[in-house]
């Protein structure tokens, strides 16, 4: 138990415990589709907004632009996605392969909704997401 930890009072310890135990529930549920959860939400994110572009990516995923052209590589070698460049601008498309993937990739992302929320109960996951997200927002990049 987390609560019986030397480190309980720790921020960092309990969100990465939090993290580790979030991430082993969200790799579960996109098993289906054969992708992590980071490539599925990008991959939802090209066949929503055609074209978007890495900046786009960067500011909805909250992840870094090297880890994004990672994650846009990935979805190339699984031929979802293509990236093309008009002058400075490179735009991110998905392949007729990934958008008929996307009513699986919804359905991954309500089973991973309602297993976390029958494990803490949709109004404290509410809670906690909104708290998470005011967080994130007070603390530096």
């Amino acid at each position: 138990k987390a609560a019986n930890s030397k480190y309980c009072q720790c921020l960092y310890f309990s969100s990465n415990a939090l993290a580790r135990k979030i991430e082993k529930l969200a790799n579960e549920s996109w098993k289906k589709v054969g992708l992590t959860p980071s490539h599925a939400y990008l991959l939802m994110l090209a066949i929503e907004d055609p074209g978007i572009q890495p900046s786009a990516l960067v500011k909805q995923l909250l992840l870094t632009p090297s880890t994004i052209t990672r994650l846009i590589e990935k979805l190339e070698e699984k031929k979802l996605v293509v990236r093309t460049t008009e002058g400075k601008l490179t735009n991110v498309y998905p392949t007729p392969k990934a958008k008929v993937m996307l009513p699986d990739l919804k359905d991954c992302l309500n089973h991973f909704y309602q297993n976390y929320s029958a494990i803490i109960g949709k109004d404290e996951s509410a809670r906690l997401v909104t708290s998470m997200n005011k967080l994130v927002d007070k603390l530096p990049a």
